[in-house]
């Protein structure tokens, strides 16, 4: 009766999403009010994500039975966001997924697909891991089409859809899937491998996969970092995260770290699977800097009400904005696609002793379009001379160094926002966010 009951108050108040683009002198404002539900802010944010947008800005505030956020966003040149189907795109979109009610459950949704069979790994992170996956999955005739890795705290973990190289479909043969999982859990199992290697088969889901690595890491507990050394650098580098519990009712979380894009998806995404609740945020972000500050209580209701459970937060948090934000020299593959093509750019990089912390491999309209972050063996900064000697064995068109992450400026720096959501709990119309956003 409950669920009847909430589905009718969500038919009778259907979402409204309002784009404007002379709110703001810099920036595309986009307002979405509707019925306010678990997990909608995710959803939300997600949208934004998918359409590749920047959120600068966000003033959150989901109070009582209504969701109202405000959202400054640009596109990945800075600009407004000007097409007109672009914004009736993000519109509907954004009306559509405000609309629905999600599961409460932390499991993936998933639906069948006849394109490619989803693979889901996590082991333990050595150099060569990534070579050694592909090299199994190239002799068991299994084509990547579509792959994501991410590497934290000496974790590793993938979702990597692939098809048959013969057929160009989905794998369905029970048998072969079962070889398949068998051979990379032995990959991934290593020697020294404390926790247990997982790999799973399954269809695609309506998670998003960069959501569905957080939940496999977070999982593993990659969070649980190893005791740094003496490195001050790698210390300071680190994100500054607290957790304080103001009044009775609320905690304070405050997060300053260097900025970079989907730093607020990786962060929602984690208290919403860690069964926190945002009631009241912030969002700002500056040429280097990001600051944000949610007001949270767990779904029963309660603040943070113990020092572990403080630390665990901490912890969880810190572990979400490292794992996208790997370290290394990135580097950018555009070539022509074939079977097998992964695995020979990856035996490459490691007959190099080149270590990839991080991987995007996609395949559009027959080519491959593949970004890597890598650092040689022991984490350092990779030697040129490697670089220019992999770049003339594969291409010097085709593999190219778009960005080096380890000469990034310095950490930033101690901030003076303080509690800028002090006067926010009385906020209750959209005239307050109006009225905050005009002083921003």
């Amino acid at each position: 009766m409950d669920d009847e009951y909430a589905k009718l108050i969500r038919r009778m108040n259907p979402p409204r999403v309002v784009i404007d683009n002379d709110a703001c002198e810099d920036a595309t404002v986009i307002q979405v009010d509707s019925v306010n539900k678990h997990g909608i802010l995710l959803q939300v944010v997600q949208v934004l994500t998918d359409m590749n947008l920047v959120i600068t800005k966000a003033y959150i505030s989901s109070d009582g039975g209504w969701f109202m956020d405000v959202f400054n966003v640009i596109d990945q040149d800075g600009n407004k966001i000007r097409d007109k189907k672009t914004i009736s795109y993000i519109q509907r979109r954004l009306e559509n997924n405000a609309s629905f009610a999600p599961s409460l459950r932390g499991s993936v949704g998933v639906m069948p697909s006849e394109d490619h069979t989803s693979i889901e790994l996590t082991g333990s992170d050595r150099p060569g891991l990534l070579s050694e996956v592909c090299a199994v999955l190239t002799d068991l005739r299994c084509n990547v089409v579509n792959a994501e890795i991410w590497t934290h705290n000496a974790r590793a973990a993938a979702v990597v859809h692939v098809t048959d190289d013969a057929t160009g479909h989905a794998i369905k043969d029970s048998k072969r899937l079962s070889t398949i999982k068998e051979l990379l859990c032995n990959v991934l199992q290593g020697n020294n491998d404390l926790k247990a290697a997982k790999m799973s088969v399954s269809p695609p889901g309506i998670t998003s996969w960069e959501r569905r690595l957080h939940q496999i890491m977070f999982a593993d507990r990659d969070y649980e970092r190893a005791e740094l050394g003496s490195d001050d650098e790698d210390k300071s580098s680190r994100p500054h995260v607290t957790v304080l519990n103001i009044e009775k009712d609320y905690s304070v979380i405050t997060m300053r770290s260097k900025d970079r894009p989907k730093l607020l998806f990786d962060i929602v995404c984690t208290l919403t699977d860690m069964e926190y609740v945002v009631f009241h945020g912030m969002v700002n972000t500056g040429k280097m800097e990001a600051y944000q500050e949610f007001y949270i209580r767990h779904v029963d209701g309660l603040p943070i009400s113990s020092d572990a459970e403080r630390e665990r937060v901490i912890q969880c948090l810190e572990a979400a904005i490292e794992r996208r934000a790997a370290k290394g020299l990135e580097l950018e593959l555009c070539i022509e696609d074939r079977v097998g093509l992964l695995s020979d750019i990856t035996r490459t990089f490691r007959e190099n002793s080149l270590c990839i912390k991080r991987a995007e491999i996609s395949t559009i309209s027959g080519k491959a379009k593949d970004t890597f972050y890598v650092t040689d063996v022991t984490g350092n900064p990779v030697d040129p001379k490697i670089i220019d000697s992999i770049c003339r064995q594969i291409g010097q068109t085709k593999l190219q160094v778009k960005h080096n992450s380890t000469l990034s400026s310095k950490p930033p720096q101690e901030t003076t926002f303080g509690y800028l959501l002090a006067n926010l709990f009385k906020a209750r119309t959209f005239y307050n966010f109006k009225q905050i956003r005009s002083y921003s």
